[in-house]
């Protein structure tokens, strides 16, 4: 893998899933021969080579960075329809089939054990997006009724279930497995299925809830033990265990727990096989629409990238559209996915641009003329930045011709939050330049706002119609959920930036190294910090199902939002910077039909 380097005075500021350049990077040498059309090196020199300029600045920095090349190239723009194991048209007759079947199921359903595994296994499987209003009536149902069962798998599926849908269940329901102590009685320690779900549920907790916690205290440890225990777990039980370990379901991407899930379900003991069956068919027909917008994404992006020529830029369109993708994935919602994908992109050019490439005088300049939003400030831009903003300008306008002409103002508000995210940059870019040192509350509130989730969040409404009243619009803009999303990227990003490089010379210190500075204490003690900050975020998060269940949908799409950061930052790596990390999923994603 090839890494990034650096010889700038200190490495660039976090932002949008950065980079984070720090020591391990090889240089580049500053030499006319590097500075040529097409280098995929990322160079940028503050400073004239053979001559001193005056600026400004009153500190020129030397930029010059690397980053790894894209591992896709051209292969999306030409990969062509691949033969499906049946014709399209008789798939998509066989999956309707199926669909009125699995309606019939849930309308016949009488227990409600049958019923709760019917939809966790209906969502489990990724087909839950067709059976949204029969999901909502069989949970409301379910919530209604009366339950008394004496198996904390149930208890606990039940819990997870009613939860994940706004529904409120008190930690109470697992009192029957504790003594008189309040801790949970031995008996329960070794049911394997009953604690694996118990753990997926406890993490549906919110702020003040030591039950909860202790309940995943109390799973993880026994968990583990079985795990440790080599054969005591059976398949597919063992798998399902270790990857919860690893990451709770209530914050896996969807999308690739339903991979994982769909080649499990036929071990189930009482498993359906009508859904396995349509969970395989709905999977490869999404794959074939999704394959196609990558293509259209691809072309955009070669055009863009060519026309705009900055080669210092992280060619990453296809992680956009794959993280697009993690927050919808469904067939009607194609045009909020490219929408996304392409904002996520356009953000990462003006990241890069401020974070590695721009002066602070040029820096200034692209942020005056992106408050201006007019062809009229293009005079105020270095050469090299003026085809980009060109290229802004009129992006954002295909998005207001696409949408609905009661949708505009969700673009507008999208222009909006860009300018903001353009201050945000710049004013980290002042922070360097004046060598400021925030302190931990200052640099969070900030960085905060150059994850640029509250654009993201606002992207997720484009494009949706009526299906996103204005309710659900104004809280998507201004809610606390968004901003403990925009902690949890923020964290994240600090962590992983910090075990994959350290700390960074004579750069704005991340919140790791603000925390370790401020409190005098450890790396350790500042990575376990910033974990425990993450836990705290997410009970915001789970928060947001039950104060706002009015519009669930919406709040449903922040959390799969958070999911996707998770997913991102996997095993504490930048997985969008070094994507080859995402390699292999992206494939399975998208390129490998599953077997039918």
């Amino acid at each position: 893998m090839q890494h990034m380097t650096s010889t700038m005075v200190g490495a660039p500021r976090p932002g949008f899933l950065p980079a984070h350049i720090g020591p391990n990077m090889a240089k580049i040498a500053l030499n006319p021969s590097t500075i040529r059309p097409g280098s995929r090196a990322m160079v940028r020199v503050a400073q004239d080579l053979s001559a001193s300029i005056s600026s400004d600045d009153g500190i020129a920095h030397e930029k010059v960075f690397s980053y790894e090349p894209s591992v896709w190239g051209d292969f999306f723009i030409n990969y062509g329809p691949q033969p499906l194991q049946r014709s399209e048209e008789w798939m998509r007759w066989r999956a309707d089939k199926l669909k009125e079947n699995v309606r019939m199921l849930f309308q016949t359903s009488s227990d409600v054990v049958a019923k709760m595994n019917l939809v966790d296994a209906v969502q489990h499987l990724g087909i839950g997006h067709l059976f949204k209003d029969e999901i909502s009536y069989t949970l409301r149902d379910i919530h209604r009724s009366e339950f008394t069962s004496s198996s904390l798998h149930e208890v606990a599926l039940r819990f997870r279930l009613l939860r994940e849908h706004g529904l409120w269940v008190s930690p109470d329901a697992f009192n029957k497995f504790k003594g008189d102590d309040g801790r949970f009685i031995d008996e329960v320690a070794n049911e394997p299925r009953g604690l694996l779900s118990l753990y997926n549920a406890a993490y549906l907790l919110v702020h003040d809830e030591p039950e909860l916690e202790e309940a995943i205290s109390f799973s993880r440890h026994h968990l583990t033990s079985m795990l440790l225990q080599g054969n005591y777990l059976k398949h597919p039980l063992v798998d399902q265990v270790s990857r919860a370990l690893h990451l709770p379901l209530a914050r896996t991407c969807k999308r690739v727990e339903a991979l994982y899930y769909i080649s499990e379900y036929q071990q189930e003991e009482r498993h359906i096989p009508i859904l396995l069956d349509l969970a395989k068919l709905d999977f490869n027909l999404l794959q074939g629409l999704h394959l196609k917008e990558l293509k259209a994404i691809s072309e955009w992006w070669k055009d863009l990238y060519g026309y705009i020529g900055l080669s210092y830029l992280r060619d990453r369109v296809v992680e956009s559209y794959t993280w697009s993708y993690m927050l919808f994935f469904e067939e009607g919602l194609a045009l909020t996915r490219m929408i996304c994908a392409k904002l996520i992109a356009l953000i990462v050019i003006m990241d890069d641009t401020y974070d590695a490439h721009a002066t602070i005088h040029e820096s200034r300049k692209l942020n005056e003329a992106i408050q201006r939003w007019d062809e009229s400030a293009i005079s105020l831009l270095p050469e090299y930045l003026k085809k980009f903003y060109r290229k802004l300008l009129n992006n954002f306008k295909e998005f207001e011709d696409q949408v609905a002409v009661n949708e505009k103002y969700r673009v507008a508000y999208a222009k909006k939050e860009f300018q903001k995210l353009s201050h945000y940059y710049l004013q980290e870019a002042e922070w360097l330049h004046q060598n400021h040192k925030p302190s931990f509350q200052e640099h969070v509130a900030l960085s905060t706002m150059t994850s640029a989730m509250q654009l993201v969040s606002v992207s997720t409404t484009v494009g949706r119609g009526d299906t996103i009243t204005k309710e659900a619009f104004q809280w998507t803009t201004s809610s606390t959920t968004i901003i403990a999303c925009a902690k949890i990227l923020r964290f994240m990003n600090d962590i992983a930036a910090f075990k994959q490089h350290g700390k960074n010379k004579g750069d704005i210190a991340s919140t790791v190294e603000c925390y370790m500075n401020e409190h005098k204490v450890s790396s350790e003690v500042a990575l376990t910090k910033l974990s425990s900050l993450i836990e705290d975020e997410w009970r915001t998060m789970n928060q947001a199902y039950y104060e706002h269940l009015e519009i669930l949908p919406a709040v449903q799409r922040v959390v799969n939002l958070a999911a996707s950061i998770m997913f991102i930052y996997d095993k504490r790596k930048d997985a969008y910077t070094f994507s080859s990390y995402l390699e292999e999923i992206i494939k399975s994603l998208f390129v490998k039909p599953v077997p039918m």
